[in-house]
This record gives structure tokens, sequence and C-alpha cells, in this order.
């Protein structure tokens, strides 16, 4: 089992919230960042349109503020844990930003280990995102097996083509498309750290 690697989303997964609705009560825009986030999430619209709008939403805060409220988000322990002790066969895998998710990254350790959006910036300010992540591309490169753990819509991909597709619910409901292509579904951090120490 030594070439089992693991990829885990990162909203919802190993943050107790989402990103860019905890971001966007800087510019009171929480309402409408939470609808697009939902209508993702439960696939009622496509990932990279809605991804592009919720962007759009934030573009004027400075970078630097931004990682700041990513970096200190509150995190699921024992996932962090895990991934901690396993760093060299687990990846990241998110639609997020490369430049506003960089400092959580570097917090656990695992910036080198990541899938993601990207960005250009100029002077502290987004110019205008690059590239939007396809899940389901990324996971198609892996020449190993892996075991995928999401939550949302845009996960279902990744958790279909894993080894062992696993849905977590420990933050928010798991999105019914995830459910139908999952092995496993955990609703505790702890109980999934144990689990995924006995699949290594």
């Amino acid at each position: 089992m030594s070439s089992l690697f693991f990829l885990f989303d990162l909203d919802s997964t190993i943050t107790k919230q989402e990103i860019l609705p905890t971001v966007s009560k800087m510019v009171s825009k929480e309402k409408e960042m939470r609808e697009l986030t939902e209508k993702t999430m439960q696939g009622e619209l496509p990932f990279k349109e809605s991804f592009l709008q919720r962007v759009d939403i934030l573009k004027n805060i400075p970078i630097s503020e931004v990682q700041n409220i990513v970096e200190n988000i509150e995190l699921n322990e024992y996932i962090v844990k895990f991934i901690k002790e396993n760093r060299d066969r687990c990846f990241i895998v998110t639609g997020n930003l490369d430049i506003w998710i960089y400092k959580l990254l570097k917090k656990i350790g695992i910036e080198n280990n990541v899938f993601c959006s990207k960005a250009l910036y100029d002077d502290d300010k987004l110019s205008y995102v690059v590239s939007v992540i396809d899940k389901s591309l990324i996971c198609e490169q892996f020449v190993h097996n892996f075991v995928a753990i999401g939550d949302g819509n845009n996960d279902a991909d990744m958790v279909k083509q894993a080894k062992y597709g696993i849905g977590f619910g420990g933050v928010r409901p798991i999105a019914n498309a995830l459910i139908e292509n999952a092995d496993y579904a955990f609703y505790s951090d702890k109980k999934l750290y144990d689990f995924l120490n006995k699949l290594k």
C-alpha cells in the first residue's frame, strides 16, 4: 500500500469554514457569496462560472488581507494531523486561488503539494484569473492509486476516480452527487483520521 496517495479538498474538508464566504464579510457581500457557493456545492452552477463570479466580488480586497484571513480560518484538527504525519503522500486539490491560500498551505506545511486555480496580481491587488482548476483532469494525471476526500459537487469526479472515495460531512452536508460516488462517508474528522491510517 506504500504507493497510495491522499487527495484532499480544502474548503469544509480541511477548513471548518468555506473560505470565500468568510472573506466576503470584508465587503459586506456575504449573502451573495453564500448563495453562489451553495449553488455550486449542490451542482446548480458550473464551478468555473461560479468561481469567476465569486472572485469578481472579492477582487478589490488587498491580497495580503485575504491571505491573513484565510491563514487564520479554523481547521479540522485531525485531518491536518494526518496531512502533517504523511506529508509526502498528501495533496490538496482545490479551486481556490494560489495567491489567496498560500499562507494557509504554508502553515499546514503542504505548500508544495497543491493543485489549485492560478491568478496574476500587481501591487497587492488581483489582476486576473489565469486558470481555474478541473479536479477531474488533475486526478487523471495521477500514476498511483489514490484516496480522495471532499464534500461538494465539484469533488464528485475526483471521488469517483479514486481507489477509495470518501465524502466528509463534518462541516456541511455532503453533496448528493458526491454521496452517489463515494465508497465511504464520515462526519467526524477523528473517525476519518483513524480510517485513513488503516488504509496507509
